[in-house]
């Protein structure tokens, strides 16, 4: 019993240089896919992020709803097309996203608030994001890109409690747009140099060997992310991730980390551990 006491304080101890050192900087965390979807690791990130907040240091989560999406769609019997990543967005997808974005923020609001930490959500009523017309080679209907926050209304928030975003924007015109979740965060990172912008995902981070967990790097220089794109070690849905990673540490974030939000405790276990268990971009 005492020696796993001791071995819980010496836990305790690795973590303080880490607490200090973090203590009211701002780390903006990606939340979205599958993994939000599922409760037992959803009530397991939202805990951590409650941890983060009382040892002082200010997150702010971003988030996505990408399968809440195209599930309510296909109940309505409704195609989902992308191009590029991005889901061409009709005036019917456009309310459907916005209904499922709101139920999420809202869900994710009252689990942190279970912790009794604040939490402060903006939606696309009260949304605090800029945004404009996404161009492209397509149409992709109301699909937006951010443009600019309102940064001491974020700022605001983030010393009261944990802001949480959903990413919708409403244009000067008055239109609104869906926006691509993993933009908003990069932006909003690199806007307000955030300590760290933190991925959360479904896979451990960036392997050598997708079939070999020990084949994991551990840390990967902003450099040397397009040569692991070009040996295709880096490929699919991991490459624009890991290209914003690298372009947000190029415009002042600290660090970038892919973490794998289905290991229990991961965001605390990355953060405040040596070693760390996922993969980190630095400069």
């Amino acid at each position: 019993m005492v020696q796993e006491a001791i071995k819980k304080a010496d836990v305790l101890i690795e973590a303080l240089p880490y607490i200090k050192k973090f203590h009211q900087k701002v780390f903006v965390i990606k939340y979205g896919g599958s993994i939000l979807g599922e409760e037992r690791v959803r009530k397991c990130v939202l805990e951590d992020i409650a941890f983060l907040r009382f040892a002082g240091i200010l997150p702010i989560i971003v988030h996505g709803g990408g399968p809440n999406i195209t599930e309510r769609l296909r109940e309505s019997k409704v195609t989902t097309k992308f191009i590029d990543g991005m889901r061409v967005t009709d005036e019917f997808t456009l309310k459907v996203v916005e209904e499922e974005l709101d139920k999420l923020n809202e869900l994710i609001i009252s689990e942190i608030e279970e912790h009794q930490v604040k939490a402060v959500g903006f939606k696309r009523k009260n949304t605090i994001l800029e945004v404009r017309k996404k161009k492209g080679k397509v149409d992709l209907g109301f699909v937006g890109e951010i443009s600019g926050f309102d940064k001491p209304a974020l700022l605001a928030a983030a010393s009261k409690g944990v802001p949480v975003i959903c990413p919708m924007g409403i244009s000067k015109e008055g239109i609104t747009y869906n926006i691509n979740a993993d933009e908003v965060a990069f932006y909003i990172a690199s806007e307000l140099k955030a300590e760290k912008l933190v991925l959360l995902t479904n896979v451990l981070g960036v392997m050598r060997n997708p079939k070999d967990i020990t084949s994991l790097i551990s840390s990967i220089t902003a450099q040397e992310v397009e040569d692991l794109i070009k040996d295709k070690i880096i490929d699919e849905g991991m490459v624009p991730k890991a290209r914003a990673a690298k372009e947000a540490i190029e415009r002042g974030v600290g660090k970038a980390h892919i973490v794998d939000a289905k290991i229990p405790h991961a965001l605390l276990l990355e953060i405040f551990t040596d070693k760390g268990i996922s993969t980190e971009i630095i400069k």
